[in-house]
């Protein structure tokens, strides 16, 4: 975040310590804010430079700030949409950015008395059914584990497909937060919360923990070790996740990480009859319409929702197939 312009960077401030937000959502902002007043140095001709990945703009400042109306940034949005091909989930990002940053200077900081993102709409996202691993792929995922790393691997896999954590919160866990059969997680927003761990997962701990290396070890609390000995990055993870995905026979272009905790979430829901707002707790989500997402229903579930109905098996008049 160097060469920020020091108001996106008391913005950042704000968002971090008042907010709470994590250090991903900070970034977002960042990318967001750098990528819009690049557009905005370059549509009002401020800059020399053609590139607008290569703009500077550590000399934004309010007065310019102050000239931003709203259809500017119906500009930028089209410009994302056309130049840089952004879906609606990423344009709805960026228009949460703009929003919370002019927001900040408006009602905030107060260096704005008008706000032109007040009547900036983000575009319309259609909910799709998350995808996830049934039953069987999941054990098929669990059976392809081997090799050096296997205890550990086998450990990650069992906590995404059980727990539904995050990517970034099965990174941080911290042994000294495990306790018999719970575990204390960091979610968004540093918010912490408990989770239950059930026997599959604690005979996966305990399985690693015989094996996971003590000596030489730099984050000595890290739960997930690298071949270095250090906390294990995301994008180690990710690799692990991918490796299994592919020698379970499973599509590496469909699942995921974030795949692998859709379906703890659906099995949980489906198979469990978890509440709700006990599955809302269990993941983590600030709001219960973020977990609405999983109730969703198989093809399977509506065929035999119709063939539960009392009356399915009354045949029509003169159908010989039915007759007594």
């Amino acid at each position: 975040m160097e060469n920020s312009p020091s108001i996106v960077k008391d913005f950042l401030n704000y968002m971090m310590t008042i907010k709470g937000k994590s250090k991903n959502t900070l970034k977002e902002y960042f990318y967001d804010l750098r990528l819009f007043f690049r557009f905005i140095k370059m549509d009002r001709k401020l800059t020399t430079e053609t590139d607008i990945n290569n703009v500077d703009i550590s000399d934004v400042d309010i007065e310019l700030i102050k000239t931003i109306t709203l259809s500017d940034l119906y500009s930028f949005m089209s410009y994302v949409s056309r130049e840089r091909d952004n879906n609606a989930n990423s344009r709805a990002r960026k228009v949460a950015s703009i929003k919370s940053f002019f927001n900040y200077l408006t009602t905030k900081a107060r260096l704005l008395e008008h706000n032109p993102a007040v009547e900036l709409e983000s575009p319309k996202i259609i909910k799709r059914l998350p995808r996830y691993l049934n039953i069987e792929e999941s054990k098929m995922l669990l059976a392809s584990v081997s090799g050096k790393n296997r205890e550990r691997d086998y450990a990650i896999l069992t906590l995404f497909l059980n727990c539904g954590l995050r990517l970034s919160e099965l990174v941080s866990i911290n042994i000294n937060k495990i306790k018999n059969d719970t575990l204390t997680v960091i979610g968004k927003g540093n918010k912490e919360r408990t989770i239950y761990l059930n026997k599959a997962c604690k005979s996966a701990l305990n399985a690693y923990l015989r094996v996971r290396p003590v000596e030489g070890v730099i984050d000595k609390n890290a739960l997930f070790l690298s071949e270095r000995k250090k906390r294990i990055s995301n994008k180690t993870v990710q690799y692990i996740v991918k490796k299994y995905i592919i020698a379970a026979g499973l599509d590496p272009e469909r699942y995921s990480t974030h795949k692998l905790r859709h379906t703890a979430a659906t099995l949980m829901y489906k198979h469990g009859h978890v509440d709700i707002r006990a599955l809302q707790e269990i993941l983590g989500h600030e709001s219960v319409s973020t977990t609405e997402i999983y109730t969703h229903v198989d093809n399977q579930q509506l065929k035999e929702a119709v063939d539960s109905n009392p009356l399915a098996e009354i045949a029509a008049a003169g159908d010989e197939k039915n007759e007594p």
